[in-house]
């Protein structure tokens, strides 16, 4: 017999349980990683570091704090420094978080890719990279400026990416990366690369959303053994996207709101499931804590026929091409292309 104290403590336990569905109540982080071709494994979720460059150093403690071991950044963004800061700051060992920074399209000669390496290094106050990637394919003049224009118009420079990519290699034998990579070349260029390299690209970091599927693209990665990053999984989240407002936010798509609910999560962590089941990592951004600790909550299993009816919503949109500004004409080949 169940004593009165026993009854009412079993009655509010299965009141408190009764509020969830199943499968909400099992839905715990998995802190999925995922198999690199170097041997290495990447944390599935990453922090983005890209913009609010002042806030960074207390969203990354956050991070780090709320369990996130896979951090991003880029020579470009100005954070480095920040990432450095909250890193040594965090008492966490180093063999345990797992670094991306960028090469800037200012430094893509050949000779200038080893200095903007060991600049990054030191910024981030550490020496070795996880994953060092060509932030993109096409070269700005060499020199001090990050976005180098005369009268108004970018400076393009003449080093071709290919030389660029074989200086890169070079930091693998150095020790100061353990793996490279690239962002945001389209297939025609990527093939190329393959064509023209010693060694293969780890990962390729690409805008890829539920509203930007690319299904092709990706299975053209998976042949070539090239691990796949999304940068904006929240698509048009992101304010300095002000194409397509009209559209609403991709993270309250009716499809992944309601998906959610079956798990007891939101839209914005369906969306990097999304992305997660499909062996890719994904790279959400935010400087508000709730919000940090709840997309690292984006880590769970979807069921199949619900990964089919976000494979259905894809609308092929692009939100993130700087072409007319940097004087190269990006994603040729690709959906999504304006």
């Amino acid at each position: 017999m169940l004593s009165r104290a026993s009854k009412i403590a079993s009655s509010r336990l299965t009141h408190f349980s009764s509020q969830f569905t199943p499968q909400a109540r099992t839905m715990a982080t998995l802190h999925t990683k995922l198999p690199l071709n170097t041997g290495a494994e990447i944390p599935a979720i990453g922090f983005g570091t890209w913009q609010d460059r002042d806030a960074q150093e207390d969203a990354v403690t956050e991070a780090l704090k709320a369990g996130y071991r896979h951090i991003d950044t880029a020579r470009i963004y100005g954070t480095e420094a920040a990432v450095g800061k909250a890193i040594k700051k965090s008492g966490i060992p180093r063999s345990e978080i797992f670094i991306t920074t960028k090469l800037w399209n200012n430094s893509h000669h050949p000779d200038d890719v080893a200095p903007a390496l060991d600049a990054s290094l030191t910024d981030l106050g550490t020496d070795y990279l996880d994953l060092y990637l060509m932030h993109w394919p096409s070269p700005f003049a060499r020199g001090s400026s990050m976005m180098p224009k005369k009268d108004g118009k970018m400076q393009v420079g003449d080093t071709d990416y290919i030389d660029t990519w074989r200086a890169m290699e070079a930091t693998l034998k150095s020790g100061k990366t353990r793996a490279i990579g690239i962002s945001n070349f389209s297939k025609a260029e990527l093939e190329r690369l393959l064509k023209n390299c010693e060694v293969i690209p780890a990962a390729h970091q690409i805008e890829c959303h539920p509203w930007l599927q690319q299904h092709d693209f990706v299975a053209f990665h998976k042949s070539k053994g090239i691990h796949v990053q999304h940068y904006s999984p929240f698509g048009n989240q992101n304010e300095i996207y002000d194409s397509d407002k009209n559209l609403g936010k991709l993270i309250e798509d009716p499809t992944l709101v309601q998906i959610g609910k079956k798990y007891g999560k939101n839209g914005a962590q369906v969306a990097l499931a999304w992305g997660i089941q499909n062996g890719h990592s994904v790279l959400p951004k935010s400087k508000t804590p709730s919000r940090i600790r709840s997309n690292l909550e984006g880590d769970f299993k979807l069921e199949q026929e619900d990964m089919k009816r976000i494979n259905s919503i894809d609308k092929k949109l692009r939100f993130n091409d700087p072409s007319a500004s940097f004087g190269w004409n990006f994603y040729a080949d690709l959906e999504g292309k304006k």
